[in-house]
């Protein structure tokens, strides 16, 4: 029996070991394993609420184990660290608790290797980046943000130092800095409720950019320009055109000297492939570390390998590449398990991907919900307001229904609505 292995457990991943489980693995017609380096999965574009506590794991995460034998695949908890070609076998670091090995490096043969496992923050080469600023690439970096704000706003939050702010830079104003941005403003005002000595003026939000607006990658200036609107509304501090040049343990340092302090630091400036997709496989790969596939999604050196999403470098037919966006890896994820269906059936893997932009939405807390629709038709359709938080929020209700099924997406969704009606708007622990 063949075997299929996928590497990274986000939106492309899981959906591809979802659907090759249900559709190969639980009629034994190919084993399928899952391997991330976490026991749960998260939806990426929620983890700036799992960083201010507005998103609680125990509902809204979901476990690899328990998903994988509800859906035909085996899990593998693990780190990638090498690719066997020739063996054809992937090699993992062991697992540790502190200096005790929970797990020994192990290896897992493959016949068909899909790897989807995402991007991380690109720091530019820039100075004291990686020591002194917060990413939020993965659970763990979300959960440690929401773990050092806590402990801020406890240590601010104490009657004598009420004249003091905690100060929070955001450093890319890209969706991700503009949402942790009003994210963080909300659970400011939410604390109040808590028996925190708080006021949302105690915190000090500034979203810097080397662009000269804010969304430089929304091609449609009119979204860009209400997110500018409405942060400014909130009281969070935009500057753009200013490029950090340093960053230090109690700050950041611009271009022109200027040093601005900082209680906390968070990066949300560009995305590239992890760095050790260069130095793994011999596979083939462009100056941002992604594996360069062909249309097909086939890496260029090795057809038994597969890459998908933020980590791949896929062609397109006006000589561009799909961008790293969530709607690319999950429409390419569709495209590969119908390709390794093909090959197991002797088939060549005939879909090439064809990227679309349906639109991007730009989510500000409860505040506000601006962004684009159906962006492949004539620029599309701006939406804000109601409409585009129903569909904001649609996005996500279509991945639990992708992932869990019908009828376990629909009672999660249930699930989901009572535990925010029933439970507290922000956990803290």
């Amino acid at each position: 029996m063949k075997r299929i292995v996928i590497v990274g457990g986000g939106a492309g991943g899981i959906g591809v070991a979802t659907r090759l489980g249900r559709r190969l693995g639980r009629k034994k017609k190919a084993e399928v394993i899952l391997v991330d380096m976490a026991e749960n999965h998260v939806w990426k574009p929620l983890l700036h609420e799992l960083a201010t506590g507005t998103l609680d794991t125990g509902i809204d995460a979901m476990s690899f184990r328990g998903h994988a034998r509800a859906n035909g695949y085996r899990f593998q908890q693990g780190r990638l660290t090498g690719i066997d070609r020739e063996q054809r076998r992937i090699e993992l670091a062991p697992i540790m608790d502190g200096d005790q090995e929970l797990l020994p490096a192990r290896t897992i043969a493959y016949d068909y290797l899909v790897v989807a496992i995402g991007s991380v923050a690109k720091d530019f080469g820039i100075p004291g980046v990686q020591e002194h600023c917060h990413f939020l690439d993965t659970t763990q970096q979300a959960l440690d943000i929401k773990d050092t704000l806590r402990k801020r706003f406890l240590r601010y939050a104490r009657e004598e130092r009420l004249s003091e702010q905690v100060k929070v830079i955001i450093i890319g104003a890209g969706a991700t800095g503009a949402e942790m941005a009003a994210e963080m403003m909300h659970a400011a005002d939410q604390l109040k409720g808590y028996g925190f000595n708080m006021d949302p003026a105690m915190l000090s939000i500034t979203l810097i950019d080397a662009a000269e607006r804010i969304l430089p990658q929304v091609p449609r200036e009119a979204i860009a320009n209400s997110v500018a609107r409405q942060l400014e509304n909130m009281g969070i501090q935009v500057r753009m055109g200013q490029r950090v040049v340093r960053a230090e343990a109690d700050g950041i340092v611009l271009a022109g000297g200027e040093k601005l302090p900082s209680d906390l630091t968070l990066w949300a400036a560009g995305i590239q492939a992890p760095e050790f997709l260069a130095d793994i496989g011999g596979l083939e790969t462009n100056a941002d570390h992604q594996l360069v596939v062909k249309p097909n999604a086939q890496t260029t050196r090795d057809e038994r390998i597969f890459a998908i999403g933020d980590c791949c470098a896929c062609p397109q037919a006006d000589g561009s590449i799909a961008p790293p966006r969530g709607q690319v890896a999950r429409q390419m994820g569709h495209m590969v398990v119908n390709n390794l269906i093909d090959l197991l059936n002797d088939r060549e893997p005939r879909r090439e991907y064809v990227y679309r932009d349906l639109g991007s939405l730009v989510n500000l807390s409860r505040f506000h919900t601006v962004g684009n629709l159906f962006s492949f038709l004539g620029g599309g359709v701006m939406v804000e307001g109601r409409l585009a938080r129903f569909t904001y929020h649609s996005l996500y209700r279509r991945h639990l229904l992708e992932v869990y099924g019908l009828l376990r997406g629909t009672l999660m969704m249930t699930v989901r609505s009572l535990s925010h009606f029933l439970r507290p708007a922000l956990k803290l622990h």
